[in-house]
């Protein structure tokens, strides 16, 4: 983060400080603590020296505009990263970077625990383009050498595993991808910047949905991708080439999202890990998939890797029929029965992900369930959880043949 002089003394801003003041501006906005929102595509030069010469700050709305350039440069100090471009979603952030570091007939590692739309994008759009795709264990570390072909590109990282949250060993893949000159990204959503910073660790590109945890509200759709020094110039052409550009209000909802990003991720944890614990001790829970639990067989890792953990995580249930599951979430007030995260409400959503597994076989022994812990009292959320169980029971009980 920015140094600052302290009494003689340099010292570096917090990333609470940072998340509160970097990318703003306000005197260049006559005060206004927030940069206004700013639409149009059209801007204007005053000589026509300026305008064959790109003189100006800005020379069309697709390539920036003020408030677009307040979260690219509050994402980029965040990321500590070379620079930030926005796309209009985090499937969208995924595709242009992957488009940014592969060609045709280049050979991309994917981890085979990834958001299943990225698997999408490989199998139907990479494929389209004549680039192979090839699924690998997340739990490979150094042995993901051994995949590596001569034609391989690029590494592709998303830890925990979009929901099964296994923790990778991070640094392990970027060092033998780096002998080879190897590129890594690396989907960051779930710890953002604040738990786990991919550059840091050797990462060429973070990539995070800010629809999640950065807009933190619900009410946007965004992805960010940073890269670093290596990577940075091919990036933004690609971005620029590819004529990919976000709305200034969207811009705007998740640069004020940002602001309060650490305080809510704060709570995300602490009441995530409340419940998982809780989840821990039920007697209809099989296992709890959350890496900040010590009996999770990544814990180790992710201890040593992140500082913390967010609200996401998922739990396996004893083996029960279909309709008790059915009637555990449907009795659920305060847990909403939705898609995406990272909202300031709590999530539930069932799922089985062995239909897109590969190269890793998911048989979790009961119906899997996936938790995002918003902000409400944990303690009400236990409550409601209580009842789900309940009814759970009564369906079950009634369900099981008469010994």
């Amino acid at each position: 983060m920015t140094e600052q002089s302290e009494g003689g003394t340099a010292r570096k801003r917090s990333v609470e400080t940072e998340l509160v003041t970097a990318g703003r501006d306000p005197q260049r906005f006559d005060g206004f603590v927030n940069t206004p929102i700013v639409r149009g595509s059209t801007v204007l030069s005053a000589t026509v020296a300026d305008l064959e010469g790109h003189t100006g700050r800005y020379s069309y709305g697709r390539r920036g505009n003020p408030t677009v350039e307040t979260l690219e440069v509050a994402m980029t100090r965040l990321e500590g990263g070379a620079g930030t471009v926005l796309t209009p979603s985090g499937l969208s952030a995924v595709s242009v970077a992957l488009l940014a570091v592969l060609e045709a007939g280049d050979h991309l590692l994917m981890v085979d625990t990834a958001y299943q739309p990225t698997r999408r994008v490989c199998n139907e759009v990479l494929r389209r383009y004549g680039i192979e795709t090839t699924y690998y264990d997340p739990l490979v570390a150094g042995g993901i050498e051994e995949l590596f072909r001569p034609n391989t590109r690029a590494v592709f990282l998303e830890s925990p595993g979009s929901q099964s949250f296994e923790i990778q060993d991070v640094p392990a893949i970027v060092e033998a991808a780096r002998k080879r000159g190897i590129v890594t990204l690396m989907d960051n959503t779930w710890a953002t910047p604040l738990f786990f910073r991919p550059h840091d660790f050797g990462v060429d590109i973070s990539i995070q949905a800010g629809t999640k945890y950065v807009g933190g509200h619900s009410d946007l759709n965004l992805g960010t991708i940073s890269a670093n020094e290596r990577l940075w110039r091919r990036l933004k052409l690609v971005h620029g080439d590819l004529g990919i550009t976000v709305a200034p209000e969207d811009a705007f909802l998740a640069a004020r999202g940002l602001r309060t990003l650490a305080v809510r991720l704060a709570h995300h944890q602490e009441s995530a890990l409340t419940v998982a614990r809780w989840l821990e001790q039920r007697p209809e829970v099989k296992q709890v998939l959350h890496p900040g639990l010590p009996g999770h067989p990544g814990h180790a890792l992710w201890a040593r890797d992140f500082k913390g953990a967010s609200g996401l995580f998922s739990f396996i249930l004893q083996p029960v029929p279909k309709a008790a599951v059915d009637t555990f979430l449907d009795t659920l007030e305060l847990f909403g029965l939705g898609y995406s995260w990272g909202g300031f409400e709590s999530l539930a959503i069932p799922f089985d992900c062995s239909a897109y597994r590969s190269a890793t076989t998911w048989a979790p022994g009961g119906p899997a369930i996936r938790l995002h812990i918003g902000l409400e009292d944990p303690a009400d959320l236990l409550a409601d959880l209580e009842r789900g169980f309940q009814a759970l029971a009564a369906v079950r009980d009634a369900q099981e043949p008469t010994r």
